[in-house]
């Protein structure tokens, strides 16, 4: 007779981008962001909404969960602003001001807050911060035993710390504590660049390549410390997150000779030099770290998790130029892989459970933890609307999407569950032809209303990638960046002087739109294990093209989270210019929709936010 499975709830909330997680005797459920369900871009409310989404995927109720975890222990937290804000008083009073209200109200009670939420009786357990990440990074990977690495902006105290995990347990054996912070240097940036803070980062380093590192040096030696095994000091006296509202304050805008660029403001060669100075600084430093860590711990696997682990081009770095054999990064790195984090925890750690790893595959199912629809969901809608589609018969659906990709179409896709984590992976992607010279621009500017400079991503048969790209291993999360291989490129285009985003113009190798200015590309390889129809329709493609590479990028646009369901699907494909919409087995032509005018006013007021 088979035990009752003990299921395990994972929160993270109050910060930024608020997720829940349910773990049944250490098997991954679900798992998504607040942000899919509420609309509201990196909501960081309780997630109420992911919750009940997690306990309807498993068919159970609050009754049946036997722990709630969350992701960082707050009084520690509260301790930390107290003794910055005394630290840098009188300084930092308005800042104190701002955050002390809602601490006093709801965070230092964040217990009771919980059990209130989630009308739940049954222990509710709080690792440390560094604790939620380090287990997300280990726990699903496929190691029996690794080194772990994590760096962000600040949990508790700790900004980065890095140790050992090995069979069910994680040990942290050294960190750097606030306001030294990797995750905050390069947020300031982020901010001086005129991109918002906790969201924008990976503009800044999308930005990078359009620019030369003429500040780096200044960075160095007038920013940061950097020490040969990767540890570092800020120079606090250019910044301004510890006491004010603001990341940088007048002595850093006179160190670069200007203040911070408008968000709207068109954007200048200043700051594709400054953002190029601080990604060579930040990859400079997690390649130090990375390297002492493995010369200290003695192991050949790496795990890495927070959200500096979502700067591709620094774990490219790693990958190429570091120590480890093996790499593993949580796809969810930021604070939302918290939630997973701390459910496995408590799995493993607090309850004991045994582990097992096989060493080749992970525990993250391909990240598709987020909510799916069934193909009678899609009619009922479809039918409700009396929308127009056509719904080929078996695999002859990827054929004629394969043939609209190859007529240089632009196609939103939706199928399966969605992924957990910021990256869209095939699930709820948009898709079009990487051959095309036009489509980097075209799906900028008319889809995703948003920066012209911003690279797509490629998603590449896994055993097509080495062919296109210098990678060594698989990369299914799109968190590696690698060089486009010299056989693919335009001989000409090396020639070319064209500088700043005038190199957007260039064509760079046979497959431009998914190659960035440096020719690098940050590949997604796609097997048939985890996303079995992302796979089977780019197989389609390249059987009938010969190029196994299509472009994916999010299923969303500037300023709204990744679609979660049909409606908002449905919904961000007609206030778009996207030409086709793939909703599981079911094909919709914009041209073809009878409702196509009633969207036609809110797209345009897209195109003007």
């Amino acid at each position: 007779m088979s035990s009752k499975p003990v299921y395990i709830l994972g929160i993270s909330a109050f910060y930024h981008d608020s997720a829940a997680c349910l773990v049944s005797d250490g098997k991954i459920l679900a798992a998504a962001q607040e942000e899919r369900f509420t609309r509201k871009k990196h909501d960081a409310a309780f997630p109420r909404k992911a919750v009940d989404y997690c306990l309807k995927q498993a068919g159970i109720t609050i009754k049946d969960v036997a722990y709630v975890g969350f992701y960082e222990k707050p009084f520690l937290k509260f301790e930390r602003l107290l003794l910055t804000y005394l630290n840098f008083a009188p300084r930092g009073l308005r800042s104190f001001l701002t955050a002390m209200p809602l601490w006093l109200k709801e965070k230092i009670f964040l217990k009771d807050l919980i059990a209130q939420e989630l009308g739940f009786d049954g222990d509710i357990i709080f690792p440390e911060h560094h604790e939620s990440h380090a287990a997300s990074a280990f726990f699903p990977s496929p190691f029996q035993k690794a080194a772990i690495l994590t760096m962000d902006g600040v949990g508790e105290w700790t900004t980065t710390s890095f140790g050992v995990g090995e069979g069910n347990t994680i040990r942290l054996d050294a960190e750097i504590r606030f306001p030294h912070s990797l995750g905050l240097l390069y947020s300031a940036f982020t901010y001086y660049c005129g991109f918002r803070v906790n969201s924008g980062e990976h503009k800044l380093m999308g930005l990078a390549p359009y620019g030369e590192p003429k500040y780096a040096d200044l960075i160095r030696r007038e920013l940061v410390d950097i020490k040969p095994d990767g540890s570092f000091r800020l120079n606090m006296r250019y910044f301004n997150y510890c006491a004010g509202l603001t990341m940088t304050n007048d002595y850093f805008h006179r160190l670069f000779g200007r203040k911070p660029r408008q968000p709207e403001a068109e954007i200048t060669q200043l700051d594709m030099e400054v953002a190029s100075s601080i990604q060579q600084v930040t990859e400079e430093i997690m390649l130090k770290m990375a390297n002492h860590v493995q010369e200290t711990t003695g192991c050949e696997n790496l795990c890495l998790a927070g959200g500096v682990a979502l700067n591709c081009v620094g774990n490219g770095k790693i990958m190429k130029k570091g120590k480890f054999k093996n790499i593993w990064i949580q796809p969810a790195a930021g604070d939302a892989g918290g939630a997973l984090g701390c459910a496995l925890f408590i799995w493993y750690q607090y309850l004991q459970n045994p582990r097992q790893a096989d060493g080749v595959h992970d525990a993250q199912q391909g990240s598709c933890l987020g909510p799916g629809f069934s193909q009678d969901e899609v009619e009922i809608f479809l039918k409700n609307k009396g929308l127009s589609y056509e719904r080929p018969n078996g695999d002859k659906i990827f054929n004629r999407v394969a043939e609209l990709i190859e007529q240089e179409k632009v196609i939103g896709l939706a199928q399966g569950r969605m992924e957990f984590g910021p990256r869209a992976l095939g699930s709820r992607s948009i898709i079009g032809d990487a051959r095309s010279p036009k489509m980097q621009e075209e799906m900028n500017m008319r889809i995703k209303f948003r920066e012209s400079f911003r690279p797509f991503a490629p998603s590449v048969l896994s055993e097509k990638a080495k062919e296109y790209f210098d990678l060594s291993r698989e990369s299914p999360y799109m968190l590696l960046v690698a060089q486009v291989k010299e056989n693919q490129i335009e001989a000409s285009s090396r020639e070319n002087p064209a500088k700043g985003i005038g190199r957007l113009k260039v064509r760079r190798s046979t497959i431009p739109a998914v190659t960035h200015v440096d020719y690098s590309a940050r590949v997604q390889t796609v097997d048939g294990r985890r996303n079995p129809f992302f796979y089977k329709t780019i197989e389609a493609f390249y059987q009938k093209t010969g190029c196994p590479v299509i472009i994916n990028t999010s299923f969303n646009i500037r300023g709204e989270p990744i679609v979660c369901s049909v409606e908002d699907a449905y919904r961000c494909f007609m206030c778009t210019n996207m030409d086709y919409l793939v909703l599981d087995g079911f094909i919709l032509d914009k041209t073809q929709q009878p409702d196509r005018d009633k969207y036609k006013k809110e797209q345009i007021s897209q195109v003007l936010d």
